[in-house]
């Protein structure tokens, strides 16, 4: 298995992680845009489903770090979300940016790849799942969404609605990762997503072996890109895609 296409022939792909948020406000269209204009293919967003079901394109159960409103998401209608101002945080160039929802993005950015990270807070929400899949499927944007979670139950939940669309695994070096990697298993994933941390060559050439596309988070330092593009890794999710994608033409070219 692989990755969505579009594929990138002879090196990895590169996904802005939040989009190109070193430099622009997370998660948000400004934020995308750049990513694209810096040689992204695309790029990797969280949602969570805000109170009047839409899911919505934000990290943090809150809104407080990035808009300064201690604003709980899933318990706020998409109306009130969008009145905040999630851009000021980066400066005042970005002052007015809003929290975007999931359709807005996917109908924007129609050619992105773009990796959907389903957002959960103690037991996850499979309606979330449910209206992940219910958009993907009406924007016909399978072909190049890939989603992914922690929360391996949303993962299975999306998985019996949208089974053309793939799913990715994430896991991280503080978490018994060996034991979720094997139990996530059982989805029939086409992707795992490790820390960096977590992506030697030798654990990369055993996914591999598996099947498994290996998208690596969060890769900023060029070297650490370009041993990833030879160990095999399909794609390096990066805070400066611009940065990834010269370090993968120098590695590559």
């Amino acid at each position: 298995m692989s990755l969505p296409p579009p594929r990138a022939p002879g090196r990895p792909l590169v996904l802005g992680h939040r989009g190109a948020s070193r430099d622009a406000p997370e998660n948000t269209l400004a934020a995308f845009h750049l990513a694209l204009a810096q040689g992204a293919d695309g790029f990797e967003l969280d949602v969570w489903r805000c109170q009047s079901g839409e899911p919505v394109v934000i990290h943090d159960a809150t809104a407080a770090r990035t808009a300064g409103v201690p604003l709980r998401v899933t318990d706020e209608p998409l109306a009130r979300l969008r009145q905040l101002d999630a851009g000021a945080w980066k400066g005042a160039a970005h002052r007015g940016a809003r929290i975007p929802a999931l359709g807005e993005v996917l109908e924007a950015f129609p050619h992105a790849v773009v990796n959907i990270e389903l957002k959960a807070a103690g037991l996850g929400d499979p309606r979330l799942a449910a209206a992940v899949a219910r958009l993907v499927t009406a924007l016909r944007a399978e072909e190049r969404v890939l989603v992914s979670s922690f929360d391996y139950s949303l993962l299975a939940a999306f998985r019996l609605l949208a089974p053309r669309v793939p799913v990715g695994l994430l896991f991280a070096r503080d978490q018994r990762w060996a034991l979720r990697d094997r139990l996530g298993a059982l989805l029939l994933p086409a992707a795992v997503h490790p820390d960096r941390a977590l992506a030697s060559d030798e654990r990369i050439a055993a996914w591999r072996r598996r099947g498994l596309a290996v998208a690596v988070w969060t890769v900023d330092e060029p070297g650490e890109v370009a041993r990833l593009a030879r160990a095999g890794a399909a794609a390096v999710i990066s805070n400066v895609p611009g940065v990834a994608r010269r370090a993968l033409e120098q590695a590559t070219g």
